[in-house]
């Protein structure tokens, strides 16, 4: 059967139409498999300087208020087992950043000049080592501690300062007394009347010692930071690991300030936070902890100057000669061996 003129017309425009839906399928295909930039993750082992605790919470809301991943960065935490080891840890490769003691860097660094460590920032920019005591115990000043017993762990950071804290206050070495113990007896025996004060970071021990009920105002505290240019805890990088990932190590940086500033702005918030990662912990402790530590972190006339990260380099070669003379170190590190502060974020950002 042959077809009419208008069969070919409609078989024409359905032949059109087909090319034309064709032809737009053609492009959907096209825009939908064409591929799509690729966004680069850096991951990153982070351990921090001990258990999770107040002073470590801003750590953890960085994490889990997606700082990090804002930043392309993937980052574990571990808990820490002391300020100093992350030292030795983070030169070894074990983790590639880690939240350590500066004057533990400087002594390490003293001893072992080709460790792959170095600092970027420093958060603690007071110093948290002090002497704890107690009213009654007959120790107003510095000088009274002598003819005192002392108690700390063996390793505390501040029981191995305590001779520079003594020579700046004119304490006799040789009248101290100094008294050791596994960490978890350290308040305990100061509250028996084992030992006259103890040393430590203040907010540790202080803490402990109201939760052994020891009222507030019978709290006497001796900060070394008051004598001594000292810092404290910074952040610390493996130094082949920052080599390869400069950038990753700046976007590190911007995450931790924005986790401290979120801290500071919502420190009820930080410790629920810090909860999600250990539920035993007492929150109103845990509270005062952060907030304590939060006064070494902000701190009016270095913090609102520089900025969290950073403090002036003068303060870090003073500290530098206190740990060399007080250790007596047969080598001085050099300031650019200890601390490198341009892959900090630019001072608008950093301000609180």
């Amino acid at each position: 059967m042959i077809a009419t003129g208008s069969g070919r017309s409609s078989g024409i425009k359905l032949l059109a139409l087909g090319l034309v839906v064709g032809i737009l399928i053609g492009f959907g295909l096209g825009w939908y498999l064409k591929p799509t930039p690729q966004t680069t993750t850096t991951f990153i082992k982070f351990t921090l300087d001990w258990a999770y605790q107040g002073p470590q919470a801003p750590f953890l809301v960085a994490l889990y208020k997606g700082f990090f991943a804002e930043e392309g960065l993937s980052v574990s935490i571990d808990r820490g087992y002391g300020s100093a080891k992350v030292i030795s840890d983070v030169a070894a490769g074990l983790f590639d950043i880690g939240f350590g003691d500066i004057n533990s860097l400087i002594e390490f660094k003293s001893r072992n000049p080709d460790a792959k460590v170095k600092a970027v920032a420093i958060i603690h920019v007071a110093s948290p080592l002090s002497i704890v005591t107690l009213k009654g115990r007959g120790i107003e000043v510095p000088k009274d501690l002598e003819g005192k017993r002392l108690g700390a762990p063996a390793g505390d950071a501040a029981r191995r300062v305590f001779p520079a804290y003594a020579n700046v206050t004119g304490i006799d070495l040789s009248k101290v007394t100094w008294v050791t113990m596994d960490v978890p007896l350290r308040e305990p025996m100061l509250v028996r009347g084992d030992v006259d004060a103890v040393s430590g970071f203040y907010y540790t021990v202080v803490l402990n010692l109201l939760a052994l009920n020891i009222s507030k105002e019978d709290i006497k505290v001796f900060k070394y930071s008051e004598y001594l240019p000292l810092v404290g805890n910074g952040i610390v990088v493996n130094e082949d690991f920052l080599k390869k990932n400069p950038e990753a190590v700046r976007k590190f940086l911007r995450a931790v300030i924005k986790g401290i500033k979120y801290s500071i702005a919502n420190p009820d918030e930080a410790i629920s936070i810090l909860l999600q990662r250990d539920p035993t912990l007492n929150k109103d402790v845990e509270k005062q902890r952060l907030l304590m530590a939060l006064e070494i972190i902000n701190v009016k006339g270095i913090t609102d100057k520089y900025g969290f990260g950073y403090v002036d380099p003068s303060v870090i070669e003073k500290n530098i000669d206190v740990i060399v003379r007080t250790f007596g170190l047969e080598r001085r590190p050099s300031l650019s061996e200890i601390v490198d502060f341009n892959y900090l974020p630019p001072l608008d950002f950093r301000l609180p």
